[in-house]
Parts: structure tokens; sequence; C-alpha cells
């Protein structure tokens, strides 16, 4: 199989967000950046995807007016192509000539996606799922992915350590393979 890495609004957006943790980012991105450069290693394409929402203006951590939909500064790679989104799914991105994320895969190939990236439950989730509605092999970092506390409705606090079993839960067997970013074969 031909593998991409997508590597999902890791943005600097969500530094701006109250709910940030920087002390869980820390190993997020290093494990990120060591799957990274393996995949670059092995000239496996990297796909970077930012997430907007430009109709709120420059307050928006989210807006391209902001100044702050860009990398972490700490994270090193070359995209073979990077993507825009308003909505959730990764595959609903396009790129500056306008082709989608799912286009560009196809074009080139891919047939097997690694999935990393900011919000475990949401964003890297919703992609996951489609991606493998598609047809796409999925394989999910779950430790190259990020996301933060939550409170429910009733109340009750979910750890992002809670979030991200949850995610394992829902997806392993179903919509993706579930692994550490060391364990991933490229």
């Amino acid at each position: 199989m031909k593998s991409a890495l997508l590597v999902i609004d890791v943005q600097q957006s969500f530094r701006q967000r109250p709910y940030w943790r920087a002390d869980d980012a820390v190993g997020f991105v290093n494990r990120l950046q060591g799957l990274i450069d393996s995949c670059e290693d092995r000239g496996i394409p990297v796909l970077q995807i930012f997430h907007l929402e430009d109709q709120d203006g420059p307050a928006n951590p989210f807006s391209r007016a902001s100044g702050f939909v860009l990398p972490f500064p700490e994270l090193r790679l070359t995209p073979a192509s990077v993507f825009y989104k308003s909505v959730h799914s990764a595959m609903f991105a396009s790129n500056e000539s306008g082709q989608s994320v799912d286009y560009w895969l196809r074009s080139h190939g891919i047939d097997r996606l690694i999935v990393t990236g900011i919000r475990t439950e949401q964003c890297c989730e919703t992609t996951t799922r489609h991606a493998s509605d598609l047809g796409y092999s999925v394989t999910y970092a779950i430790d190259a992915t990020l996301t933060f506390p939550m409170t429910s409705a009733s109340g009750r606090e979910f750890s992002a350590a809670e979030i991200m079993e949850r995610t394992e839960l829902v997806l392993a067997g179903r919509f993706a393979e579930v692994r550490s970013a060391a364990s991933i074969q490229l």
C-alpha cells in the first residue's frame, strides 16, 4: 500500500484557546515530529491541513486575519501539499489549486492514510471515519493526536486521556487500525 501522512490542524490557533495546555503538547509534538521525520526519510508524502474560520474575522484565532493559522514553530516538515478546510473532515480540505485532499491522494495513488493532529475526537476522528468510508485504509496514530479535557452537559469532566481512550474504542477495528506513533509500520 502507498501511504501518506495527514497532519491535521497542528496550528498556532489552538494556543490562543483557554483550554490549551502546553505541558500536554510537548510529548505530542515530539511523537508527531518522529513520525514526520520517518515518513519524509522514506519518501512518504506529508500533507498539512489547516482549519479556517474566516467568516468570524480577525478576533477568531482560526481566521487567516488573526495571524495564528500557522504551523507550530517547533515542528519541522516539508509538506507535499498544504490544504485548508472549514469543516471537521480533512477530506474536504482543498489546496491552492482547488484540489481536495481526496483528489490529491487518488491522483498520487495513495490508498493508506496515517492520521495525526489536533483534536483527537473532532477533526482527526471525523477525518478517519470519512476516509474509511471513502475506501482508504487508515492508521490512526493515537499518541500523535492531541486533545483537551471537556465537560459534559451533566457536569462530568472527561480528561484528555479518557477522550483518547474513547476515540480508540470507537475507531479500532471499525474505521482504523489504532497504533502508537512508534509502532506504525511505514
